[in-house]
């Protein structure tokens, strides 16, 4: 799990991907990569995505690729299966953290209240995603509930984008943000891979720029 944490906060902005098309998963891949963000949240929200993961760790295997919208124990399996370095949840499940704490799979449910956040930590947890996070009230919201757990670090997804990506990383208790800005749904169907390599670079620049 540290190994995974450690890339989280390395990269910073971890895309967040809902890919219909296995063919697409290598494209899209390269275009991360190239633009400074190599890694990806496949959603389990597409029947393809096993595939996707799949076909991103074959030919990208530096690239950090996880699953998420995990919503059961066997889609932790399928997902593993298809070669998923880690595991992320919408909401907190406690059936799914322990099974994936039980098996040594790096796991980030989503948490959306101080209750939620308590039940991680008790399993042992010290990175949980914030989800939706801008409805919630943002990182207002988020420095509020973190202020008991000064040993939690957060990853809002969820209405993140380049518009209010910077208060966020500003924030010592934010690891990294889950974001599908650089990655929309319209940009994959159309192919415009260079546009998402375009938009990942600056994304990336913009990371580096508060985090040095």
């Amino acid at each position: 799990m540290n190994t995974v944490i450690q890339r989280f906060k390395e990269i910073g902005i971890i895309p967040v991907i809902a890919l219909e098309h296995k063919e697409d998963a290598s494209l899209l891949a390269d275009a991360l990569c190239k633009g400074g963000l190599p890694a990806a949240e496949i959603t389990f929200r597409t029947r393809e995505a096993a595939a996707c993961i799949k076909e991103m760790r074959t030919s990208h295997p530096d690239m950090l690729v996880g699953a998420g919208t995990i919503l059961s124990t066997a889609q932790v399996d399928e997902a593993i299966s298809a070669g998923a370095q880690f595991i992320v949840s919408p909401g907190f499940d406690e059936e799914v953290v322990k099974y994936c704490i039980q098996k040594d799979i790096p796991v980030v449910p989503g948490t959306a209240t101080a209750t939620d956040v308590q039940a991680a930590y008790k399993l042992g947890l010290n990175f949980v995603k914030v989800f939706p996070a801008e409805i919630l009230g943002g990182i207002k919201m988020i420095k509020a509930i973190a202020a008991p757990y000064n040993m939690m670090t957060f990853m809002p997804s969820g209405g993140v984008s380049e518009k209010n990506m910077d208060a966020y990383l500003k924030e010592d208790i934010i690891l990294c943000v889950g974001g599908s800005w650089m990655v929309k749904k319209d940009l994959i169907d159309n192919k415009e891979f260079d546009t998402i390599e375009a938009l990942s670079r600056e994304a990336r620049s913009r990371f580096e720029k508060i985090r040095g």
